[in-house]
């Protein structure tokens, strides 16, 4: 059952990590460890939770690994203490790479966007070599790789939105080096007849970041809202979670493509409006908007896995609630009105 607010972070990370019928379903049809590597950012704690419950109430000997530098000692201890073994890995080392455990099951997460500008190197290694070393380790497992929808290029707002067989046409650095990612777990594919899936997430809302948060606390702090990007995609992180494990099952050499987000092409105006009349705060806007937006097609996504457990109507809720009651927040806004690639 979905609550109809979530009131403080151990409850966001429980909703979060519970896994859905569906989920547990398919661990019940997975042989062999998973390994999540690149755990320690803002998806990867709630679906490693995810994957070793839905493991759980499978009543499965699996065991689910989770790989990253743990910059947070107690990220790092709260996942030990959940029962999930953690492993400190540094991917910018050849070598820690090469000690990881070879899983039949790995989900890669590791990826750099924010700080793009200040060090361009270290975001092309981040997002092109270090998954290139990534693929080539685990070349005889299954491989779900998270990419973003940045690489496709801003469409008509009008039109439909961008479709996996579209040709893709990044802007900026961030975007390109992204596709770069793409193209090296590709070759790595087709070289070795490693199954993979390019997992294409925009955006995902988690309470304490995500596209609808971030115009919540514009309205609420009485912030202007841009309206330069007028639409944006958006999904709850845990439903994202869940096609993230279940798409293991999608794996493919040459990589299939699978664009994951919500239904919905979604109004920052139209969302903006109603967060005033939550809030009883009306909005602030600021510019006007632009023709074109990042928009995704996710019918593939949902036709092979299943619609959103969480419908948008429900999320707007659940952030509101959030922002009214000070819940906490990353601080990490998604910038998805940004139109030149700059992040």
């Amino acid at each position: 059952m979905l609550p109809d607010r979530i009131h403080t972070e151990r409850e966001l990370e429980d909703t979060l990590a519970q896994p859905s019928d569906a989920d547990v379903e398919f661990a019940r049809r997975l042989n062999g460890d998973v390994l999540i590597v690149g755990a320690g950012g803002k998806m990867g704690p709630s679906l490693a939770r995810r994957v070793h419950r839905a493991l759980g109430r499978a009543v499965s000997r699996a065991r689910v690994f989770a790989a990253s530098r743990f910059s947070s000692r107690p990220a790092r201890q709260e996942l030990d203490a959940d029962g999930i073994q953690t492993l400190a890995c540094d991917l910018l080392d050849p070598a820690q790479i090469a000690a990881l455990p070879r899983c039949p099951h790995v989900l890669f997460l590791a990826g750099r966007k924010f700080g793009t500008l200040d060090r361009t190197d270290l975001t092309w290694v981040t997002n092109t070599v270090v998954p290139a070393r990534v693929a080539e380790h685990f070349a005889q497992s299954r491989l779900v790789v998270f990419s973003t929808g940045n690489v496709y290029p801003l469409v008509p707002v009008g039109g439909a939105g961008s479709r996996e067989d579209d040709t893709p046409a990044p802007v900026g650095e961030y975007a390109q080096s992204c596709l770069g990612r793409e193209r090296v777990v590709e070759f790595v594919s087709i070289e070795r007849k490693t199954p993979v899936v390019i997992f294409r997430l925009n955006y995902a809302v988690d309470l304490r970041y995500g596209t609808l948060v971030d115009i919540a606390r514009h309205v609420f702090n009485g912030e202007p809202v841009d309206l330069t990007v007028g639409f944006f995609n958006a999904i709850w992180q845990g439903d994202a979670n869940s096609y993230a494990l279940r798409s293991l099952d999608l794996c493919a050499s040459p990589p299939a493509v699978l664009n994951v987000t919500g239904p919905e092409r979604i109004a920052v105006r139209e969302v903006a409006e109603w967060y005033g009349s939550a809030f009883n705060r009306p909005p602030r806007f600021v510019n006007a908007e632009v023709p074109v937006a990042l928009l995704s097609d996710s019918r593939r996504c949902r036709e092979r896995l299943g619609e959103p457990q969480v419908p948008l109507s429900l999320l707007k809720q659940w952030v509101a609630h959030w922002v009214q009651i000070g819940g906490a927040s990353l601080n990490k806004p998604t910038h998805f009105e940004v139109t030149d690639g700059r992040f």
